[in-house]
């Protein structure tokens, strides 16, 4: 039989899934464990993406051997995870432990799997891929996807999104670093330089923060970037927007055309796709589905909302940059705040650690369904807060984006002396440094939780509106 063309296959799965696998897998006993997962699709053109969903251990009593070298389990656990994947539709992962540190698949793997897909495949009734995994003493993952017909290739990059950002590639870039790269590589070192030239950063916001941060990931050489903003450039953008001109404003030139234009004046090799449209939008949301991380970079709750869901259900870290500056009219600042969330699929989120509140949310999507409505309760003063237009200059909103960017920096290089755990939420007082904080991730947030690995559905993200 001939083998079916693969597309490129990516995996992801959660910090805490990972955590999970990692303490069953290992359990201290020396002996290989198995383990297996569930999880949602995102199926493009170019890519398939499997996002975990649940990880379903098996139990050690229940395992008919384990040795450094080997586990053997009874069938029936098999025969329980394909009727689940059957009633949801979604990918089987078998994920398994060398803890003797072998870091490729044995013979033994390959005649087992050989035995064990083609009746996954059988139950299942799909011609999209599956997976399996092997977990090595220190974390890291190797994977590969099996296709219907039994082949099978190395998965182009397993990607797990916790308090550390993990990208395990299956091939590393070979390249000689360019003179205009060794700085980033001086700093960071050649392997997380040539990660940052392999992943693909959405940005969901051109203007004030958002440029700065687009400005910061292009010069460190990210591969990839996707940008949305739906809006052009004005006079009163022009003292925050870098690379805007006084020509944009008289022209009405897109953010986003504008930030394009920048990054491919630069010449260092970043690839730019722009959705010069509002992030409800399908297909701006399917572009970002398939990013590696995500950055938001918005003042509407409604858009922070909808990309804290797409980033639990294709399992995305997003770093959400805000910015609250306070005047008093007269000349005079009352406060001036950063705040900079790392948000991780099922953990807290934006909603539950009180960046916004349901209140709020409505409001802002009242605003967007029926803005007549909207104004009429604003001028009744049902909402509050309603058209106000805060002050921002281009200073704080560059102290904003560095923590956003070198957060990315941090959880990919892990410079920090502590954990990046404790840095969950970072808040910057810039009138008064004795308030500024930071803050662990805390309590799952049981709004989002249920979306976790989700991956491709109908409607999209469960959005009736997405789909007309």
């Amino acid at each position: 039989m001939s083998s079916i063309p693969f597309k490129p296959t990516r995996l992801a799965l959660s910090g805490r899934q990972h955590r999970v696998l990692f303490e069953h897998l290992f359990p201290g006993d020396g002996n290989e464990a198995v383990a297996f997962a569930l999880g949602g699709r995102a199926r493009r053109q170019d890519l398939e993406l499997i996002v975990v969903r649940e990880v379903i251990t098996i139990p050690y009593s229940d395992c008919k051997a384990r040795t450094p070298h080997r586990v053997t389990w009874p069938g029936t656990w098999l025969e329980q995870v394909l009727r689940k994947a059957a009633s949801t539709g979604q990918a089987v992962v078998k994920i398994h432990s060398h803890p003797v540190g072998y870091p490729w698949f044995s013979q033994t793997d390959d005649i087992a799997e050989a035995e064990m897909f083609p009746s996954v495949f059988g139950w299942l009734d799909t011609d999209a891929p599956m997976a399996s995994l092997i977990m090595m003493p220190d974390g890291k993952l190797i994977g590969r996807a099996v296709q219907e017909d039994g082949s099978a290739q190395p998965l182009d990059c397993i990607r797990v999104a916790g308090d550390d950002f993990h990208f395990w590639h299956s091939t590393a870039i070979q390249t000689r670093i360019p003179a205009y790269g060794h700085r980033v590589a001086q700093t960071f070192g050649d392997q997380t330089y040539q990660l940052l030239q392999q992943l693909r950063v959405g940005v969901v916001g051109c203007s004030g923060t958002g440029s700065i941060v687009i400005e910061q990931l292009a010069r460190n050489c990210i591969g990839g970037l996707v940008l949305v903003d739906p809006d052009h450039v004005e006079d009163k953008n022009l003292n925050r927007i870098v690379n805007s001109t006084a020509a944009d404003a008289r022209n009405s030139t897109s953010k986003c055309e504008v930030l394009h234009r920048a990054i491919d004046a630069m010449g260092l090799g970043t690839e730019v796709m722009t959705y010069a449209t509002d992030l409800m939008d399908k297909a701006v949301l399917l572009a970002l589905s398939t990013c590696d991380v995500l950055f938001g970079c918005m003042d509407s709750v409604d858009g922070r909302h909808l990309l804290n869901k797409l980033a639990s259900t294709y399992v995305i870290p997003l770093i959400d940059v805000g910015v609250r500056l306070d005047a008093d009219g007269n000349g005079g600042i009352d406060s001036i705040w950063t705040a900079v969330h790392t948000v991780q699929p099922g953990g807290s989120s934006l909603l539950s650690r009180g960046v916004y509140d349901m209140k709020v949310l409505s409001a802002a999507s009242l605003k967007r369904a029926n803005p007549a409505e909207y104004e009429s309760q604003v001028k009744a003063g049902y909402i509050k807060g309603g058209n106000v237009e805060r002050p921002a200059v281009i200073s704080v909103n560059m102290h904003a984006a560095s923590l956003a960017v070198n957060e990315l920096l941090a959880r990919v290089h892990r410079f920090r002396i502590a954990p990046n755990a404790e840095f969950a939420i970072v808040r910057s007082c810039l009138t008064d440094p004795e308030a500024s904080s930071y803050a662990p991730d805390g309590q799952s947030c049981s709004a989002m939780t249920h979306f976790v690995g989700s991956g491709d559905q109908i409607p999209f993200l469960g959005l009736l509106g997405l789909e007309s």
